[in-house]
């Protein structure tokens, strides 16, 4: 015992949920109080990641959140469908937004044939993603107004 905190052994840490094996690749992070970035993987990490995500946001009054899609390579109908609910979800909290960015060639073609490129607000990269979130700039990418 050092410090009155017994030492911990590897199994130990192992065990715990949040450092566990099966628990290593969520990427889902409360990036600040109101921004949630999410650096989304192929499936079936990006259902797992998904289905987190919309449980965190159950339980929260805000929404402000960043996908990454950097590490997506391609998206089957089930992912769309997620997309679909979480924007749903989103949509029902003030504030609430849901910006995308890092869209791979593979996967902005079937963003294109869905028609989800029009559904969804995409941004380049996570720094001007979170940029954007903080700044809480109109849906349309514009600057808030400023009183002349």
């Amino acid at each position: 015992m050092v410090c009155g905190i017994e030492p911990r052994t590897l199994r130990d840490a192992i065990d715990t949920p949040a450092l566990a094996p099966e628990n290593a690749g969520m990427s889902v992070e409360n990036w600040s109080d109101q921004i949630i970035l999410v650096t989304l993987q192929d499936d079936p990490a990006f259902s797992d990641d998904v289905n987190a995500l919309l449980q965190s946001l159950g339980e929260r009054e805000t929404a402000l959140v960043l996908l990454d899609f950097a590490e997506v390579n391609f998206l089957n109908s089930s992912n769309i469908a997620k997309l679909l609910k979480l924007r749903k979800v989103i949509a029902g909290k003030r504030p609430g937004r849901l910006l995308m960015c890092g869209i791979q060639t593979s996967v902005w073609g079937v963003f294109l044939v869905t028609g989800l490129d029009k559904l969804f607000e995409l941004v380049d990269n996570v720094p001007t993603g979170l940029a954007t979130l903080q700044i809480g700039s109109d849906p349309g990418g514009k600057p808030p107004r400023r009183n002349a």
